[in-house]
């Protein structure tokens, strides 16, 4: 009996221990496998957060490229924005010089036509001996043909005409008027260097000639347009100094005032 009951003590024992060698295997088998569930599971999330940096950072690279895209565009924006400015500005100044010039010109067209209605009106005057001879019916027609041209806004015709005058009339009366408007109908192509250059003939011509002061007023009329606003003063001066109680000096001295508002 004795013999008996120990083998089988001894069973149980073997039998316990393999049972809990099993239940030790099992649980290890288990840890290992969460083990490695969450070794996985934190691969995983590590993954999805680098791929979301790198689109985050693809987003900041994209906005950062964008912003400085916009930056340049309002740069250009601010730039043709002040050119546009600059432009209008000029286009302002340039219809102000227009518009100034085409009332000068009808003004002195005005006052030549009223001058001529009041010549045919007033009676007729015996000639001192050698005084210069009046002007013909032809030298009258081809100046009165040049001013309907220039009336027209044909300057290269009407400057044509008047040279032609000039070189088939060179004694005429209406020579010093002819070269005024020479120089007006230069400042009408806004070519006021030849403008300037014809009216100085005028001067240099004809100093005592009432278009004298009309040609030199004209002279600042064509440096201020030409931006010399310096020799446009100095010449307006010198209207109001060659040409006192003339309305030209009257005219000079209103411009002077005007301008130092300014």
């Amino acid at each position: 009996m004795g013999a008996a009951r120990w083998l089988a003590v001894a069973a149980l024992a073997w039998a316990g221990a393999a049972q809990a060698q099993l239940f030790t295997d099992t649980e290890l088998r288990r840890s290992v496998d969460e083990l490695r569930r969450e070794v996985q599971d934190s691969n995983k999330r590590i993954e999805a957060r680098m791929t979301a940096l790198e689109s985050s950072a693809v987003e900041r690279r994209v906005i950062l490229d964008l912003a400085g895209q916009i930056e340049a565009l309002r740069a250009e924006i601010a730039r043709a924005r002040g050119q546009t400015e600059v432009i209008l500005h000029q286009l302002e100044t340039g219809e102000k010089r227009q518009k100034d010039f085409y009332v000068d010109i009808d003004t002195r067209l005005r006052r030549l036509e009223q001058a001529r209605e009041q010549a045919a009106a007033a009676p007729a005057v015996p000639e001192k001996p050698g005084a210069d001879a009046p002007p013909t019916a032809a030298e009258q027609k081809v100046y009165e043909a040049a001013l309907n041209q220039f009336k027209l806004g044909n300057y290269s015709a009407a400057i044509s005409t008047l040279q032609g005058l000039l070189v088939t009339y060179p004694e005429s009366k209406l020579a010093p008027n002819a070269q005024y408007w020479i120089g007006m109908g230069y400042s009408g192509q806004r070519d006021y260097k030849n403008a300037i250059a014809a009216h100085q003939k005028v001067i240099a011509t004809w100093p005592t000639d009432p278009k004298a002061a009309d040609a030199m007023l004209s002279i600042a009329s064509s440096q201020e347009a030409m931006g010399d606003k310096a020799s446009a003063q100095k010449t307006l001066q010198n209207v109001m100094a060659k040409y006192p109680g003339t309305p030209a000096a009257a005219n000079a001295k209103l411009r002077l005032a005007q301008a130092a508002k300014r």
